[in-house]
């Protein structure tokens, strides 16, 4: 995983907006109408190349494929995992945020493409079916960078404690051996974006989420121990790839709610900062998170660990000022120096295919937004630095001086 080491870099959480028309074929093939697939995988592989481009046009250092192929960035599995022939469940009624606003709830869900989403239950044994679209997403998304120059190309993938979130478990006896299953699949997919040479990204939004869905009736301490079954499950998961070869997504949902009932993040930290990936993304800059940024004072980075705070709301068509994103990324750099540090969005500007709260057009203007800020904070952050090299050459300035003041007396 590549650091600030000279500016700061920039990424994104992952999902971007799709086409209006892959769009449709997405809907098919979730209603499983679809009749040819052909016409999908390739308006799959035009939508690749074409948000890989757009990416690096706004600026973007850390780069993916925007997630075209997939409907939700969760419920993607139930297509190549065996096992989840149950019943569709949603999640959607399990926020408990929104169940004390039970009138903006019924707003919000009413307008949400996430309905149309099937979640179908666990109801036997998993395993990776096989990895045909899996492979698909690899070559399309190495097709796409071999065209353009990024920085570095992540791919994402469901973590198992995602998935049990939004997969109902019908089948196993214990939700740890459920987290159990789904490790030793998903594996398989891990271990593939792996040997394609992408930065893989485990998306873990249950380590913050889950607090106030299927655990909101738990104490802290209660839920801190589910979080900390969830990142050993990631843990053995993850078993074969280098640390600085994954980054994690934390996240407290990506919808625009009161989030009040939202875990705060000096709660949950000291478990996420045992997960193995180096990289740790997070919400930063909605209005409920943002001032978590203090906690890193407190908090030491372990070593090899890298920041990716979100510095763009991605519930909000608000376009951020480039000033602003600076000041948020200069924040952390103040408490976790400044390699450590890459700039990010709270989380994806299109969770589920077709749930786009933010305007296409504007979700590419905030992305150049960010990269703007990250110029002027790259500034400021290095204005003063010297590099190694003309560091030792350079005398100390007290000896500089004395041999000024030798040559003055000679004269």
């Amino acid at each position: 995983m590549k650091r600030s080491s000279k500016r700061i870099l920039t990424t994104h959480t992952g999902s971007l907006p799709r086409p209006q028309g892959l769009l449709a074929l997405l809907a098919a093939k979730e209603a499983g109408t679809l009749t040819d697939r052909a016409q999908f995988d390739a308006a799959v592989r035009d939508a690749v190349a074409e948000t890989v481009r757009k990416q690096v046009a706004a600026g973007v250092d850390v780069i993916n494929d925007g997630e075209m192929s997939k409907v939700g960035y969760s419920t993607y599995v139930k297509d190549r995992l065996t096992g989840f022939e149950g019943e569709s469940i949603s999640m959607l009624g399990t926020l408990a945020d929104i169940k004390d606003f039970p009138e903006y709830g019924a707003r919000l869900f009413s307008q949400s493409a996430a309905a149309a989403i099937k979640m179908p239950a666990c109801n036997g044994a998993i395993q990776y079916r096989d990895t045909h679209d899996l492979e698909i997403d690899v070559a399309n998304l190495q097709a796409a960078t071999a065209r353009v120059k990024a920085e570095e190309v992540f791919m994402s993938a469901a973590s198992p404690g995602v998935i049990s979130v939004f997969l109902a478990n019908h089948h196993y006896a214990t939700r740890d051996a459920y987290l159990g299953a789904l490790a030793d699949a998903m594996r398989t997919e891990y271990e593939a974006i792996h040997r394609a040479g992408f930065l893989l990204q485990v998306d873990c939004p249950d380590l913050a989420m889950n607090r106030h869905m299927q655990f909101a009736d738990l104490k802290t301490s209660e839920f801190r121990k589910r979080a900390g079954a969830q990142v050993e499950a990631l843990n053995h998961a993850l078993a074969n790839i280098p640390a600085d070869a994954v980054r994690l997504h934390l996240c407290w949902g990506n919808y625009e709610g009161p989030h009040h009932r939202d875990i705060a993040i000096k709660d949950i930290i000291d478990i996420v900062l045992k997960a193995k990936p180096a990289g740790i993304s997070f919400e930063a800059s909605n209005p409920r998170h943002e001032h978590e940024w203090k906690v890193w004072k407190d908090i030491k980075l372990p070593a090899g660990k890298v920041l990716i705070p979100g510095v763009l709301d991605s519930s909000t068509n608000f376009i951020e000022h480039p000033d602003l994103v600076a000041q948020r990324i200069s924040n952390f750099a103040s408490v976790v120096g400044r390699e450590n540090v890459i700039a990010g969005s709270d989380c994806g500007f299109s969770t589920f295919a077709g749930m786009t709260v933010v305007d296409p057009k504007i979700t590419w203007a905030k992305l150049r937004a960010m990269a703007d800020g990250a110029r002027i904070a790259s500034r400021e952050l290095w204005k003063n630095a010297t590099s190694p090299a003309r560091a030792a050459k350079a005398p100390p300035r007290r000896i500089a001086k004395a041999a000024k003041s030798k040559t003055r007396a000679r004269r």
